[in-house]
């Protein structure tokens, strides 16, 4: 299918040559002479601002999505010779993303040039063939395309072949495949290079937002009671058995280093052990989602003090005995013997950092998140010791040190519920809808800010003979998101949170409707595939089935979006939360399109019947997600949510589709273009 869409698409570029579809490449073809018989075939892309051209060389296995590789095909001819393979010359970028299977993607931005050397065997000889691309942005991938060149290579001496031929080249032939709904476009033999691929990491604002979380995780671990009281301890050692100021400094700054090391080294392990395709898996697996919500509902109730989670105590005094040695490495045995036995109070803090850091989907996530940890955890021992006057300046170690722990317990059991909400929605079991959800995280709430006034207590709290403006600051605020989330029971849509909560359409009771779920609108009241299991927000009406919704926009002479959706995806709830709750955005879906919304990630089974191998990924399609999954990645190459596409009823492309934007004008206008285009080709 993918071969034929991609042949759709190329001949839909020219119909809407003025419906404004980018084209953020363009292409200079050149000969540049090198002797009187070879020359080099150059090709120059320069690329817009902010989109990226994939290189020609990203290995895949067969059981792999990526990103389609450019690629260089030459037509037969006789009169050159193929000398080397084609190579390219720009800045490279290398990136490992959850987007394409966390395989490691090379890609190109601004320019870069691709250069075949050729031997000219026959005068005035010309050398034509195309150049096979994909280009993306941080938002969106336009469909694969095409350009045609033609180097005439006139001037040259014939000479005689020498070495390789064409044939004797490395070739790669793209088969002709087909399946119930494809017909492939065989693409003819190509010289290609596949050099071993270079270690990457992953890049971009996704690391940037787990190193951050990781850094207010370390802060966080200074305030328990495990943590805190070591400073002031630690920073004396130093200045006290030195010998002089710039030793306790030199041995503090160690101390530091060795604390980011062992912590590196724990995220970096986390990621050898479970490896990318493990960690890209964690986001929609059934079990890794219920063995983290265990997981944080555990290290909950070790914060409330129900049991401490700690390490044998066998390895804590053999750190300790080799601490004792000195020098280097005695200054690293001390930070290990920190890390063990604050474990009890900052092991839940990593194992939380580690999970959010692994379902992100990052390779580097855990190492990254890591150093974030390490970093906050390690800078007040070295800024102490150098500074050790301002020792005086911190608060005396008390009882609020076990509070910061209760309040640390109930944020883990609120943390703990969205895990149980993913596998919940997934698989319909219908335990966790949006008013359980929503009551719970109301209790947690509630009981958060009752412990902080002092009302509720635990075994391990001290005596609060008065309330400071710190702890009152704090309860305020857990009191103000308790009653903030109270209306949520009765249909508001809680913009703030949404897209953390199980979606409205699972809401029993629902102001905003008259109770009750959102209702079929079609007159023939015909049941529709899936609706009994899944609903669409805001109370629109829509299919759940593409040729279902495909036959009913070409009944009602509508044009369709497909929504490519999940119950998992955070930033789908987002944009149904703000941009489609929008007035102008909410009649356009309601009135202008006919929506189709696609689970990617729905586990209810396919009758055996529709089960099937995708000639795709080689994958069996067993679920409905399975199918919709498949089907974006085929069709579109991409396997991203949100993600919207516009088609008219032969799924032909009315614009190019869009993915997360937050931009209500943006979106709108992404609606308008598709309508417009929808009604210029019915001669409407």
């Amino acid at each position: 299918m993918r071969k034929f869409v991609l042949s759709s698409l190329l001949l839909l570029g020219a119909l809407l040559s003025q419906a404004q579809i980018l084209q953020p490449v363009k292409w200079k073809f050149e000969v540049e002479k090198v002797s009187d018989t070879e020359a080099l075939l150059k090709a120059t892309a320069s690329i817009d601002k902010g989109w990226h051209l994939y290189s020609q060389f990203i290995k895949m296995t067969e059981d792999q999505f990526g990103p389609e590789v450019t690629v260089f095909t030459f037509n037969k001819n006789p009169s050159i010779q193929f000398l080397g393979k084609v190579e390219e010359k720009g800045k490279l970028t290398e990136e490992i993303t959850p987007l394409f299977d966390n395989i490691l993607v090379r890609f190109f931005s601004d320019k870069v040039t691709f250069v075949q050397k050729v031997k000219v065997l026959a005068e005035n000889a010309v050398v034509t063939g195309n150049v096979y691309y994909m280009v993306c942005d941080d938002k969106q991938c336009l469909p694969p395309d095409e350009k045609e060149f033609e180097f005439k290579l006139a001037g040259f001496s014939a000479a005689a072949a020498v070495g390789i031929d064409a044939g004797d080249a490395e070739i790669a032939v793209i088969e002709e495949t087909a399946d119930s709904s494809t017909v492939a476009q065989s693409i003819s033999a190509t010289v290609v290079q596949d050099p071993a691929a270079e270690p990457g990491g992953a890049t971009g604002d996704g690391l940037l937002a787990i190193f951050i979380a990781g850094f207010l995780g370390g802060l966080i671990a200074l305030l328990t009671p495990c943590v805190f009281p070591m400073i002031p301890l630690t920073v004396s050692f130093f200045t006290k058995q030195s010998g002089s100021r710039r030793a306790g400094v030199m041995k503090a700054l160690g101390y530091g280093l060795s604390i980011i090391l062992i912590y590196v080294t724990l995220g970096l392990t986390v990621t050898v052990f479970f490896g990318s395709d493990a960690l890209n898996a964690l986001a929609s697996d059934i079990w890794f989602n219920l063995a983290f919500f265990v997981l944080l509902v555990v290290f909950g109730a070790s914060f409330l003090g129900a049991f401490e989670i700690t390490l044998p105590a066998s390895w804590v005094n053999k750190m300790d005995e080799k601490s004792d040695k000195g020098g280097v490495l005695g200054i690293f045995f001390m930070a290990f013997t920190l890390a063990l036995v604050s474990f009890s109070c900052t092991g839940p803090i990593i194992g939380t950092l580690l999970v959010d850091a692994a379902t992100r989907g990052a390779l580097l996530g855990p190492a990254v998140g890591m150093t974030g940890f390490s970093l906050a955890l390690a800078l007040p021992f070295t800024l102490f010791a150098i500074f050790p006057g301002w020792l005086k300046s911190l608060p005396k170690s008390g009882g609020w040190l076990n509070s910061v722990k209760v309040v640390l317990g109930f944020l883990e059991l609120a943390f703990a519920l969205k895990f149980l909400s993913n596998v919940d929605l997934a698989y319909h079991w219908g335990i966790l809808d949006r008013e359980v959800f929503l009551v719970l995280w109301i209790s947690i709430f509630l009981m958060l800010g009752l412990y902080l006034i002092g009302i509720i207590k635990f075994s391990h709290d001290s005596p609060l003979p008065y309330l400071s403006v710190p702890r009152l600051m704090f309860a305020i605020a857990a009191f103000s998101f308790t009653f903030y989330l109270v209306p949520g029971l009765w249909g508001a849509p809680l913009k703030s949170v949404n897209a953390f909560l199980p979606p409205m359409a699972t809401q029993d009771f629902d102001l905003s409707r008259g109770g009750g779920h959102a209702v079929i609108t079609d007159l023939n009241k015909e049941p529709r595939k899936y609706a009994d299991l899944l609903h669409c927000p805001h109370n629109l009406d829509c299919f759940f089935d593409l040729e279902e919704g495909l036959a009913y926009a070409k009944k009602v002479g509508k044009p369709v979006m497909i929504d490519f959706t999940g119950h998992s995806c955070v930033n789908c709830r987002k944009m149904e939360a703000t941009v489609w709750a929008d007035g102008e955005v909410l009649r356009r879906l309601r009135d202008d399109y006919v929506l189709i919304s696609l689970y990617v990630d729905d586990k209810t089974p396919l009758p055996l019947e529709e089960q099937f191998v995708s000639k795709f990924s080689g994958k069996k399609i067993k679920t409905v997600g399975n199918l919709w999954s498949d089907y974006q990645a085929s069709t579109f190459n991409i396997n991203s949510q949100p993600y919207y596409v516009l088609m008219d009823h032969d799924r032909t492309l009315l614009v190019p589709p869009t993915a997360y934007d937050p931009s209500i004008p943006a979106y709108i206008n992404f609606l308008d273009s598709g309508k417009e285009v929808f009604y210029q080709k019915a001669g409407r």
